[in-house]
């Protein structure tokens, strides 16, 4: 086995236990370290949310004494800065004793960028920076676009026909797809911070945004995305499914100022929170939107509207990344609902093009994927 051989397959398990932290350590990135001495595992540990050791720390305590002279495996740079709910991870590297960091990617936080493999080096450590970072960087996208962009990850998903409707005409879309897609879709939910849709969605729906498990769907998982409604004025039904819930999952109503006073006072009253934007053609800002949750430390977003959200999130250039459910149906018809609403562009060239497209089956549906 070459040396690249060997510190690309434990970086592999490193990049494995990280993922065990999807879903639970935002606003934090998912990292994975792996101690090796002489060959042989002697520590390894995961980040598995906020305020909890990093996963650098895991693995040192748990390989003791034995880290001394050992190589030390993680998929992100190792923090430096104090501000923090957590020491740095720098200086119990250093007392540790490893000889060895092997990092797959920089951490794009501006406190840590550069600042940990650098103070590593000034110590004496040999330290080796790129190992399987494309990969790195796959796995806390959502935590890079944030870093990057001060919003979150958008991905917009939905359940439609082969010919591209969301529902018939009268507004029926359950279910278009199978039990299987449903199934991951909740699971997808349930790695998500937030997920989002528009008033006709509630109106229409009535759907409850919750990510569940269980056979039949019915039990919450441990960890809920904030909800969160686009309603201008605060049309939403106060015993809509997506209000119930709140002591274990909460719900934000995105307004503008045209909303009733008295409406907002009871929807407050409810535990709900309101949140009032710029309006932009008498509908919620959503570049604004998007600044505030970065603001609040919501790395990803899963938009889950019709076609009239579908089309301002598109033309907004606010979607990052395309999850299609693509049933074995055909609907057809001018009035049968889109997938993307709106006016159609005049020519192919004004098509939206999807980068990087991946395809799957999930059951008897196909399942579409592709990066703006």
């Amino acid at each position: 086995m070459t040396d690249r051989t060997r510190d690309l397959y434990y970086m592999t398990l490193a990049l494995r236990l990280a993922a065990k932290g999807q879903g639970t350590t935002s606003p934090n990135p998912m990292v994975g370290a792996v101690v090796v001495k002489q060959g042989r595992i002697v520590g390894q540990g995961f980040h598995l949310r906020p305020g909890t050791p990093h996963a650098e720390i895991l693995a040192l305590q748990r390989a003791g004494a034995q880290a001394r002279g050992a190589v030390l495996y993680v998929t992100l740079e190792p923090c430096c800065h104090l501000k923090k709910r957590t020491p740095p991870c720098v200086p119990e590297i250093l007392r540790a004793g490893v000889s060895r960091v092997v990092i797959a990617m920089p951490d794009p936080n501006p406190a840590v960028k550069g600042k940990g493999v650098a103070a590593l080096r000034r110590a004496g450590l040999f330290v080796t920076v790129g190992m399987a970072r494309t990969e790195a960087e796959n796995l806390n996208r959502a935590y890079g676009h944030w870093m990057k962009t001060g919003r979150p990850y958008v991905t917009l998903k939905a359940g439609i026909t082969l010919d591209g409707q969301l529902a018939t005409a009268s507004g029926e879309s359950r279910w278009i797809t199978g039990e299987l897609s449903r199934r991951e879709v909740h699971q997808l939910r349930g790695r998500m911070d937030a997920v989002l849709v528009g008033m006709g969605t509630v109106l229409i729906d009535n759907p409850a945004l919750t990510a569940r498990l269980g056979v039949g769907l019915e039990k919450l998982a441990p960890r809920q995305p904030l909800r969160i409604v686009l309603d201008s004025r605060l049309r939403t039904p106060l015993k809509a499914r997506v209000l119930a819930h709140q002591d274990k999952a909460k719900t934000m109503i995105a307004t503008t100022a045209a909303a009733p006073a008295a409406r907002r006072s009871v929807m407050q009253t409810k535990g709900i929170e309101v949140l009032t934007l710029p309006a932009v053609h008498g509908r919620v800002s959503l570049p604004a939107l998007l600044k505030e949750l970065g603001r609040r430390g919501v790395t990803s977003l899963l938009v889950e509207g019709g076609g009239e959200v579908n089309a301002a999130m598109l033309k907004g250039k606010l979607v990052d990344h395309v999850c299609l459910y693509m049933a074995p149906l055909l609907l057809g018809g001018q009035n049968a609902k889109g997938l993307i609403g709106g006016e159609s562009p005049a020519r192919l060239a004004s098509a939206i093009a999807l980068r990087h497209v991946v395809t799957r089956l999930v059951g008897h549906d196909l399942v579409v994927e592709g990066d703006l």
